[in-house]
C-alpha cells in the first residue's frame, strides 16, 4: 500500500475500493487475502463530506465577504496593523473556500477535472491554509504589541506601522507558497479499482518515506505548533496585563482570549494529531489490521472537516465581536437600506469608536470590548 492516511489534501484518504496491503505489511487480515476492502470508507465520505463542505463554504463566505465589504467600503478602515492581518486573513480564508466545492465534487463522483487543476487546487487549498494559520499568528503578536508593550507602539509612527503590517503579510505569502510547493509537485490523479479517478498527493519513492515525512513534518510544525506556541505566549502575557488592568470591562476581554485560543486548538489539534500519527506510521510501518486502517481513514475525514470549520469562525472571533467594525456594519446596512444608492455606494467615512480587543488594537491597553 502507497499510503496510509490522508495525503494532506481534502481530497482524503487514498480511498481506493480495494487496496494492496500486502507489499508493506504481509498478510492481509481480510477474508481476501492481499486486500483491504474500504468501500465503506468511500460511501461515507460521499455521503458525510459533500453537505458539510457546502454548508462551510457558505457559512464562511458569507461571514468573509462581509469582512471585505467592510474593509474596502469604508474610507480609512485600514487604521492599524491588525486592520490589515484581519483583511488578508478574510481573503485568504475565502480562498480556501473556494477550493471545497471541487472536493465536494470529488467526494461523490471521483476527480473529473484533470491532473493540472488537481494541482492547482490542492495548491491553492495548501497556500491559504498556512496563509491562515500565520496570520493568526500575526494578530496574536501584534495584540501582545499593542497591550503589553505599549509604550513601543505608541511610539511607533502610523505609516511605519502599517508598512511592517503589510511586509509581514507579503512575508506570510511568500512562505505560504514556499510550503505549498509539495501540493504542486506530488499531487496527482489516482484511479482505484472500479475505475473511479480521484486528486491525491503521490509521493516519490525514497527510503524510508523520507520525503512524506518532511512534507508532513513542515504542516505540523508550520501550520499549528509554531502558531501555536506564540499565541499561548502571546495571550498568556496579554492576560496577565489584563489581570493587572483596572478596567471593569477586562474580563469581557479575557473571555474573548480564552475563547479564540479553545476554538484554534479544538479545531486543529485533532486534524494535526492524526498527521502526526501519520508521520509516524510512515517512518515506522506498524499497522497491519485492516479495520484499524478504516477507522483512522474516517476518523482523520472527522478530524480535517473539523479543521476546516475555523474558516466560517475567523470573522466571527476576529472581526464581527470589535465594537467599531460592528458600528461600521450597522452604519452600511442601514444606508443601503435607505436608498443610498444613486450611481452605487460610495465610499463612507468610519466614525472613530472606542477600541476593540479584537480589531482595534490601536490605543488603551485594557482593551474593552
Amino acid at each position: 500500500m502507497d499510503e496510509l492516511f490522508t495525503s494532506n489534501t481534502p481530497a482524503g484518504t487514498d480511498y481506493a475500493e480495494t487496496e494492496t496491503f500486502e507489499d508493506d505489511y504481509g498478510s492481509d487480515p481480510t477474508d481476501d487475502p492481499g486486500f483491504c476492502d474500504r468501500s465503506w470508507v468511500r460511501e461515507f465520505r460521499g455521503q458525510y463530506e459533500p453537505p458539510l463542505f457546502w454548508m462551510i463554504f457558505i457559512l464562511g463566505a458569507v461571514g468573509n465577504l462581509v469582512v471585505v465589504w467592510i474593509y474596502t467600503t469604508v474610507r480609512n478602515r485600514l487604521k492599524t496593523m491588525t486592520d490589515v492581518y484581519l483583511l488578508n486573513l478574510a481573503v485568504a480564508d475565502l480562498l480556501f473556500l473556494c477550493m471545497l466545492p471541487f472536493w465536494a465534487v470529488d467526494a461523490i463522483k471521483g476527480w473529473d477535472f484533470g491532473v493540472p487543476l488537481c494541482k492547482m487546487v490542492s495548491a491553492v487549498y495548501k497556500i491559504n491554509f498556512f496563509s491562515s494559520m500565520l496570520l493568526l499568528t500575526c494578530i496574536s503578536v501584534d495584540r501582545y504589541i499593542a497591550i503589553v508593550q505599549v509604550t513601543k507602539a505608541h511610539n511607533l509612527k502610523k505609516k511605519k506601522k502599517l508598512f511592517y503590517s503589510k511586509l509581514a503579510c507579503l512575508v506570510v505569502w511568500l512562505l505560504s507558497i514556499l510550503l505549498a510547493l509539495p501540493e504542486f509537485i506530488f499531487a496527482q490523479v489516482k484511479t482505484d479499482r472500479n475505475g473511479q479517478s480521484f486528486c491525491d498527493l503521490r509521493y516519490s519513492v525514497d527510503e524510508k518515506n523520507q520525503t512524506k515525512i518532511l512534507v508532513l513534518s513542515l504542516q505540523i510544525c508550520m501550520g499549528f505548533f509554531l502558531p501555536l506556541l506564540i499565541m499561548l505566549f502571546c495571550y498568556s502575557v496579554i492576560v496577565h496585563t489584563l489581570l493587572q488592568a483596572k478596567s471593569f470591562e477586562k474580563h469581557k476581554a479575557l473571555r474573548v482570549i480564552f475563547v479564540v485560543v479553545f476554538v484554534f486548538v479544538f479545531s486543529q489539534l485533532p486534524h494535526n494529531g492524526m498527521l502526526i500519527m501519520e508521520a509516524t506510521e510512515a517512518a515506522n510501518t506498524t499497522m497491519t489490521d485492516c479495520k484499524m486502517l478504516i477507522r483512522f481513514n474516517v476518523a482523520g475525514q472527522i478530524a480535517k472537516s473539523l479543521a476546516f470549520f475555523h474558516a466560517c469562525l475567523n470573522p466571527f472571533l476576529y472581526v464581527f465581536i470589535g465594537v467599531r467594525f460592528r458600528q461600521d456594519l450597522l452604519r452600511m446596512v442601514k444606508m443601503c437600506a435607505g436608498g443610498l444608492s444613486k450611481g452605487g455606494l460610495s465610499k463612507i467615512q468610519a466614525v472613530p469608536k472606542r477600541p476593540s480587543i479584537m480589531s482595534d488594537t490601536e490605543t488603551t491597553p485594557a482593551l474593552s470590548i
